[in-house]
This record gives C-alpha cells, sequence and structure tokens, in this order.
C-alpha cells in the first residue's frame, strides 16, 4: 500500500500502516490532516467500492428487524451508520486500495489565479481529495480485520450490531440478538474463549471514528458528482421519500 505524488515521488505510509496490529487511537501527525490523497486507479476501485455498497444495501433490506421498523427509525439507522458498514463490507470482500497524494501547490495556484469560491463549488469536492489522516485509519482497520480472518457468519453478525446502534434507538432488540449470536458462534469456535469476541466489539468503538465525508468523498464523488451518497442510499434501500 503506498500514496503516489502526482510528480511521480512516492511516500510512504506511516509506520501505523506496516502492522495490522497498530492502534487506530494512536495519534497521528497534524500534517497528514492537511495533506490531500485520491484513488490512484479510480475506474477499478469506485466500481468495487459501488459493490460492496449494494451488497450492503442488501444486506440492511434483506434483515425482518430492520424491514419491520418505523420509516423514520430506518432513515435515522442508515444515515448513522453506513459509513461503518461500508468499511465492514470493503473488509469482507477484500477490496485493497493504493493512493496518490495531490500536491499543496494545486490549491495555492488557485488562490493565485482569482478563482471564486462559487466557481469551486461548482466543480464540486472531487479535486480536494480525502484526508490522508482519515483514509489512514481506515486502512488500519482493513488490515486489523483482514488479521482476524472473520467468517461469513462473523461478519453477518458484526454489520447486524453495528446497524442496530442501541445509542440511536430506544429499542435495541436487534443489537441485542446480532451481539448473543456473535458471542455464541464464538464461544463454538473458538473453545469458549470470548477473546476474540472482545477484539471485535474493540474494533466496532474504532469504526465509529471513521469520517463518512471522507468515505464519500474518496470512492463516490468521482461517480455521483454532486449527489450526496445518503439520498443514493435511501433510494436504494425504498425508503420513505417524504423523510428525506
Amino acid at each position: 500500500m503506498r500514496v503516489e505524488c502526482e510528480h511521480g515521488s512516492e511516500t510512504k505510509w506511516h509506520q501505523q500502516h506496516s502492522s495490522p496490529h497498530c492502534s487506530t487511537r494512536s495519534k497521528v501527525c497534524p500534517c497528514l490532516d492537511r495533506r490531500r490523497v485520491v484513488l490512484r486507479t479510480p475506474e477499478v476501485t469506485c466500481r468495487r467500492a459501488s459493490e460492496v455498497l449494494l451488497k450492503t444495501s442488501t444486506f440492511i433490506r434483506n434483515l425482518p428487524s430492520f424491514y419491520h421498523m418505523p420509516w423514520e427509525d430506518q432513515f435515522v439507522l442508515i444515515q448513522q451508520n453506513w459509513a461503518p458498514l461500508f468499511v465492514v463490507g470493503m473488509a469482507q470482500e477484500g477490496v485493497d486500495f493504493d493512493l496518490r497524494e495531490i500536491p499543496a501547490t494545486s490549491l495555492l495556484k488557485k488562490i493565485l489565479l482569482n478563482q471564486s469560491s462559487t466557481a469551486r463549488n461548482e466543480r464540486g469536492s472531487s479535486s480536494a481529495g480525502a484526508s490522508l489522516a482519515e483514509v489512514q485509519k481506515m486502512k488500519n482497520l482493513l488490515w486489523k480485520f483482514w488479521d482476524l480472518d472473520l467468517s461469513a457468519k462473523e461478519y453477518a453478525y458484526l454489520k447486524g450490531i453495528i446497524l442496530f446502534n442501541p445509542g440511536l434507538l430506544a429499542n435495541f432488540w436487534g443489537f441485542q440478538e446480532a451481539q448473543k449470536a456473535l458471542m455464541e458462534f464464538i464461544s463454538t469456535m473458538f473453545h469458549g474463549s470470548l477473546g476474540r469476541f472482545a477484539w471485535i466489539l474493540q474494533l466496532i468503538t474504532s469504526l465509529r471514528d471513521i469520517d463518512a465525508d471522507a468515505i464519500e468523498e474518496l470512492f463516490f464523488r468521482p461517480i455521483l458528482g454532486e449527489a450526496t451518497l445518503n439520498v443514493l442510499l435511501i433510494e436504494t434501500l425504498y425508503i420513505k421519500p417524504g423523510w428525506l
């Protein structure tokens, strides 16, 4: 995995990238927040990301616990949880990606050319790229999931736990059921040891730190343009338009 600069030289990932065991909560150099990156092969990666998003939507739509919820509750769950669910989907599908860095001078040229903010908004934010710090956090999480080598059932239970976030709704029966199922499955498969279960729960906490805007900017802005991913997800899941 690497980030490539437009002028041809390569910059190495922060040391966190080299180990799947590194902490996503580790302090990151503030300069990474200012560095912007885009996909090195967007035509390939965006297609795979779209496939992950579609599979995620299909998974959600086929959950009876979700399907029978009120429209407004469905809307809240999707709006708040699509990003961590997408990252889990990327991990399950084994989607890795390379990046190239946008030179800071390109932003300076815009200022020197006295381009208006209106003109920049009309072109959208695709040229601005995503924060390297945020993308780095996501890559770290992907490696952690791959290191655990989760089974299909573990991924399914994990998605249920994430979707039915007890912090969003008063009724979190779906959350309790998914968490119980995951714990029982791990206990059976790993001879009663729940260390793996605790590690997965820790990853769920880290997933909450993922920036949804960075995901949208990196994987979907090149194909969506000015469209909003939240709206696309709602339409895909056939949720009542009146709640948009």
